[in-house]
Formats: C-alpha cells, sequence, structure tokens
C-alpha cells in the first residue's frame, strides 16, 4: 500500500513542509510513505520525439527513472505544488509530461489510482484552484480517481496560502483544516478501492 508523495518544489520550504506532514498522517493510518522531490533533481523536459512510442520507454534516463519505478508499485499519488503563474511548477509539470513513456508502455499504468493534489500559493488567491485543475487533468487524462476534501472548504484539494513563508503555511488555518478534510478522503478512497484491487 504505498503512496508516493512529489514535491514539486525546487527549494525545501512551505510545500515540502506540507507535504511532509501529509505523509505522516498517512503512516499513521498505517500506509507506506514515499517522498520524491524534484529538488536537486536532474530532469529534462519532454521534446515530445515519440521514441517512447516505439521503444516504450524514455529517451531521456535521468532522475525520473526511479520515481517512476515507485509510481509503478503505488495505490496512491499526492502532487504538491506551489503556485507558479496561476499554475504548477514547470518542475512537476515536467514531472507529469514525461509519464508519457510509462504510458506508452502500458496505457493502463496509472488506472485506478488514487490522486490527491495540494497547492501552496503566495497569496490567498494566487492560483490555488488552477494549479489544482492542472493536477486533476493529469489524474484523469491518465484513468486515476482524483479526491478533492468535499464541499464545503476544500473542494478540489488541499489549498494553502503562505504568504511567501514556511511560517505563513503553518499558521493557515483555513488551509490546514483543507488539506485534513482532502487527507481523510484520500484515506477513505484509498480504502473503498485501492485496498480491494477491484479496478484491477
Amino acid at each position: 500500500m504505498l503512496i508516493v508523495g512529489v514535491s514539486g518544489s525546487p527549494r525545501n520550504q512551505a510545500t515540502e513542509h506540507i507535504l511532509t506532514q501529509t505523509l505522516d498522517i498517512l503512516k499513521v493510518r498505517g500506509l507506506e510513505t514515499m517522498l520524491w522531490t524534484v529538488r536537486a533533481k536532474s530532469m529534462k523536459y519532454c521534446v515530445n520525439c515519440n521514441y517512447c512510442l516505439t521503444r516504450k520507454t524514455c529517451v531521456f534516463q535521468d532522475d525520473l527513472k526511479d520515481l517512476y519505478d515507485s509510481f509503478a508499485v503505488a495505490k496512491g499519488l499526492i502532487f504538491a505544488t506551489p503556485v507558479y503563474n496561476g499554475g504548477v511548477s514547470a518542475q512537476l509539470k515536467t514531472v507529469m509530461d514525461r509519464t508519457r513513456s510509462l504510458v506508452a508502455g502500458d496505457k493502463n499504468f496509472f488506472k485506478g489510482k488514487i490522486g490527491m493534489g495540494i497547492t501552496v500559493g503566495g497569496d490567498r488567491a494566487g492560483g490555488q484552484e488552477l494549479a489544482q485543475w492542472q493536477i486533476h487533468t493529469f489524474y484523469l487524462i491518465n484513468g486515476m480517481i482524483p479526491v478533492g476534501g468535499g464541499p464545503f472548504g476544500a473542494n478540489l484539494g488541499a489549498n494553502l496560502w503562505s504568504k511567501d513563508s514556511l511560517e505563513g503555511v503553518k499558521l493557515d488555518e483555513e488551509g490546514l483544516r483543507g488539506l485534513k478534510k482532502t487527507t481523510k478522503r484520500f484515506v477513505e478512497y484509498i480504502d473503498l478501492y485501492a485496498k480491494r484491487d477491484v479496478y484491477e
């Protein structure tokens, strides 16, 4: 029951802190977790060369390989990102784009996995929901089951306000409530679907 959390921030600040807290909560719930951060990783952008369509592997062999090996056995994914220009970070987008080679090898690679999103913005309304939509779009395209926090406060997932500081995100009571709700629903969906392997 591996849950892989991907921090899309090139810095060890608010986004990675919140994701680490979330994974710690999941550990208490009895789930195995793994944190992978884009920070200091070597990753090349997808260049749409179509190498993977015939070779079933990516033309680039870099630090993403270990992450994708973990994706293969994971039952759930959590993508966490700082908000850059109203969307996900370039690094997280690269993680998403390069999965094309995984799906080229197996179109059902992600099918049935549970997905959750965490966004951290420097402003209260700094594009968090737009970034969530990018994450959920990735999940939907790949046949995953995206999970939000439910109505009244965390509709699409956990959206936090950092005020551009680690201390700011720790004090965001509303955002932390949304994180709690979203994490709770994520665990419920893992229990409902992933543990039973009903999609396999």
